[in-house]
């Protein structure tokens, strides 16, 4: 979403008719996941992707037919394993792309919140008389945009099944076949510590696609200077920082000053929090330490079992950037559900 929504509102801002393909569902080898978009212009202007080589090309096609048609379709595709080059797939697979002619007020609506990195969920129907009939909920399950057809029984079918969703994806409504497509808010790194590791670790998480802040009171340590670019300084102990900036479900935590007046306060206060990601940089003799008084701070067994140290993947790091490469790569493990044991 947010890599293709600049482009789109500016297509939409110079009034170009705007077709939007997403990823419904796939098997075998697919380079984007469900709900991965593309954008294609009436002039045939594309920004994003849903496959690659041939799968894209016949998608625009797609695509600038229903523009001159008004009605949205959902494509199907399958590469065997000799083609899947041409077609941007590692070693063949089948995937399914719904393509409709933009709607603008929905449009709207999704883009206030990715801009704001608030959740929402569209579900869209992508079969029958229906097709293309959709509503936008917020975190709440209020709706924020609904089309005209839908009514109240299929609203609240709708709502159920966004309740019951973990992902977009293709979903039965009794004999409707639905899409639920997930925005989700951004992934927020927040870094204990501006220290040296701290400043590759940080353009790192940007470029995926993460928010970052820092949190360290030394003023000395996380200065623009150093950090021109992160979205939050605060120089604060992080059990006055964290409740500021939020700790849930898109929060993950890398401790990383080797100071127990700094790191102790950041574990006392995310502990209880049940984010996804605390990884803490120690030696396993400073670790067991660390236990001790937190224990005597009054951390249970469990909660204490949740800190991943040493932090990372076992590169065989040394460097800074091999240590944020480390780093970063245990996070995207945890957000994408890959299974490593908490060392």
């Amino acid at each position: 979403m947010l890599d293709i929504l600049d482009t789109m509102n500016r297509w939409l801002a110079e009034e170009r008719s705007v077709a939007l393909a997403t990823v419904v569902r796939t098997w075998g080898s697919a380079p984007r996941r469900e709900g991965s978009k593309m954008g294609i212009a009436e002039d045939m202007s594309m920004i994003g992707s849903v496959s690659g080589g041939c799968v894209e090309g016949a998608v625009v096609e797609e695509a600038l037919a229903g523009l001159k048609e008004g009605k949205a379709r959902l494509l199907k595709f399958g590469v065997a394993d000799d083609l899947a080059w041409e077609v941007g797939l590692t070693c063949g697979g089948r995937i399914e792309v719904f393509v409709e002619p933009l709607d603008s007020l929905w449009w709207d609506a999704l883009a206030e919140l990715a801009e704001n990195d608030h959740f929402g969920a569209t579900v869209t129907i992508v079969d029958g008389v229906l097709i293309g009939e959709k509503v936008l909920f917020d975190a709440t399950g209020d709706v924020l945009y609904r089309t005209g057809a839908l009514d109240e029984n299929m609203l609240r079918d709708m709502k159920a099944i966004v309740a019951t969703s973990s992902k977009s994806g293709i979903v039965d409504m009794g004999e409707t076949r639905v899409m639920v497509d997930m925005q989700v808010e951004r992934p927020h790194l927040i870094l204990i510590g501006g220290v040296h590791v701290s400043i590759p670790l940080e353009a790192m998480a940007r470029q995926v696609g993460f928010r970052v802040s820092i949190v360290d009171p030394r003023s000395a340590f996380a200065s623009r200077e150093r950090f021109p670019d992160v979205a939050n300084i605060l120089h604060s102990y992080p059990d006055k920082a964290l409740p500021q900036l939020g700790l849930d479900r898109s929060t993950y935590l890398a401790v990383l000053t080797h100071d127990p007046k700094i790191d102790d306060k950041a574990l006392i206060t995310a502990l209880p929090a049940n984010i996804p990601y605390i990884g803490v940089l120690s030696s396993g003799r400073t670790h067991r330490q660390r236990v001790a008084r937190l224990k005597e701070a009054g951390m249970s067994d469990e909660l204490i079992a949740q800190i991943r140290t040493p932090i990372g993947i076992e590169i065989g790091a040394s460097t800074p950037e091999e240590i944020a490469v480390c780093i970063l790569a245990e996070i995207i493990a945890v957000r994408n559900g890959v299974r490593n044991e908490v060392r």
